[in-house]
C-alpha cells in the first residue's frame, strides 16, 4: 500500500483572498483549498485591513466551498467581532446556498442571478437502489459535480474539477482534480480511479495529496485506515461460480 502525504504548508493570504467594492458594500472572495485554511486565510486578511474595512457590509463568494448554517453563523460572529457585517454568500454550492438562505443571507448580488463561476451543467442519470449519479464525459477545469449519494464517472477528471459526494466516488479514466468523497463525515467511503492522481483527495474530514507516480498507473482505491488516507491496488472480487 502507498500511502498519501498530507496536505501542509501556508500560502500568502492575497492570493487566497480579495476585495473589490460593489454597489452594496464590499465583495470578499476567496479561492479553493481546504476550507481551514482559506477560513484562516480570511481571518487574517480582514485583520490585516481592519482600518480600511471597519463598519463594511460584505459579500462573501465562496466558489465551490460547502458550508452548513454552523459554519456560515460561525463566520457571522466573527465579522460582527471586526465590526464587518456579512449580509450576502454567493456559491456554486447547493448546500452552501440553502445554508446562506437558511441563517438569513443573501444569495444574489442586486437580484441578479448568483454567480456561476464557469461551473457548467452535466448531463447524468440516477439509478434506482442506493442514491448515485452516472456521469458520461470528462470533467475539464471548471466543472463542479456535488451529488448526496455515490458518483461514478466514465471519462476523465481533469485538473481544476471538483467532484463531491457524500457516498463513495468511482472514475473509469484518470481523475487528476479534486475530490471529496464521504463528504457528510463517512469514514468509509472510498475513491476509485484507474488512474489516481488527485490534486487533493478527501474522505471524510481527512485530506490527502497523491504521492509522486512511480512506474505505470494502475488502478487503485483510496480509502481511511487507522485514521490515514492509504491508497492500494483496486482488484474487484470476483464471484464463485
Amino acid at each position: 500500500m502507498t500511502e498519501i502525504a498530507w496536505v501542509e504548508g501556508t500560502q500568502d493570504t492575497s492570493a487566497l483572498v480579495q476585495i473589490k467594492g460593489i454597489r452594496e458594500g464590499l465583495l470578499v472572495t476567496v479561492g479553493d483549498g481546504a476550507w481551514d485554511d482559506i477560513h484562516r486565510a480570511l481571518l487574517q486578511h480582514l485583520d490585516q485591513q481592519a482600518g480600511f474595512l471597519r463598519g463594511a457590509r460584505l459579500a462573501l463568494d465562496v466558489g465551490n466551498h460547502i458550508l452548513k448554517a454552523a459554519d456560515l453563523g460561525q463566520l457571522s460572529k466573527e465579522f460582527a467581532d471586526r465590526q464587518l457585517t456579512l449580509w450576502a454568500v454567493l456559491s456554486s454550492s447547493p448546500t452552501t446556498e440553502r445554508s446562506a438562505q437558511s441563517f438569513g443571507l443573501a444569495t444574489r448580488l442586486g437580484g441578479r442571478p448568483r454567480i456561476e463561476r464557469g461551473v457548467a451543467p452535466l448531463d447524468t442519470a440516477l439509478h434506482g437502489g442506493e442514491s448515485a449519479v452516472l456521469v458520461r464525459r470528462t470533467l475539464r477545469s471548471g466543472f463542479s459535480l456535488e451529488h448526496a449519494g455515490h458518483v461514478v464517472i466514465i471519462g476523465d477528471v481533469n485538473p481544476g474539477a471538483q467532484v463531491v459526494a457524500s457516498g463513495n466516488v468511482v472514475v473509469w479514466g484518470r481523475l487528476r482534480g479534486l475530490v471529496h468523497a464521504g463528504a457528510e463525515g463517512d469514514e468509509k467511503a472510498v475513491v476509485c480511479a484507474l488512474d489516481l492522481s488527485p490534486t487533493q483527495l478527501r474522505i471524510a474530514g481527512q485530506i490527502a495529496l497523491a504521492p509522486k507516480r512511480r512506474g505505470k498507473p494502475q488502478p487503485e482505491m483510496a480509502r481511511i485506515i487507522n485514521g490515514q488516507v492509504v491508497a492500494e491496488p483496486w482488484v474487484p472480487k470476483r464471484e464463485k461460480l
